[in-house]
């Protein structure tokens, strides 16, 4: 059973989500689906501290992101086995497109044949520097 978020900030998406939008939750952080995904079953890690900048977490939540990095990742794989790899990620700033001022990772499944050429991975935020 989860705890539920309390969230902290007033006119900030993420911490105003319904519980039960989460699929997992520990002490630091919470889970739950992507509500626009990349691919299916895009997930997202949050921490429960509202800050906008991922250098400004503590050692803790760095730790039980990463932990839940490892959890999620093989919650993935048991349920789809089409997935073959993932791309992680974490946008600090706008000019390197956060969109939602609330610290967040991106745990994005990857298939085989999901596009033409994956080459260069998280390279392509920049397309011209994609292939190389």
């Amino acid at each position: 059973m989860l705890l539920g978020f309390k969230g902290n900030k007033m006119d900030c998406v993420f911490c105003n989500l319904p519980s039960e939008r989460f699929i997992d939750e520990t002490r630091y952080s919470y889970v739950f689906r992507d509500g626009f995904p990349v691919t299916p079953l895009h997930t997202l890690i949050i921490p429960k501290r509202h800050l906008s900048d991922y250098f400004e977490l503590s050692q803790e939540e760095r730790l039980d992101i990463q932990d839940l990095l490892f959890k999620h990742k093989v919650i993935i794989e048991k349920e789809d086995n089409s997935v073959t790899g993932f791309n992680i990620g974490i946008n600090v700033g706008a000019s390197a497109g956060q969109t939602v001022f609330h610290v967040h990772t991106h745990l994005i499944p990857r298939r085989k044949g999901d596009v033409e050429s994956p080459r260069g991975g998280v390279r392509g935020v920049i397309p011209t520097k994609q292939s190389y």
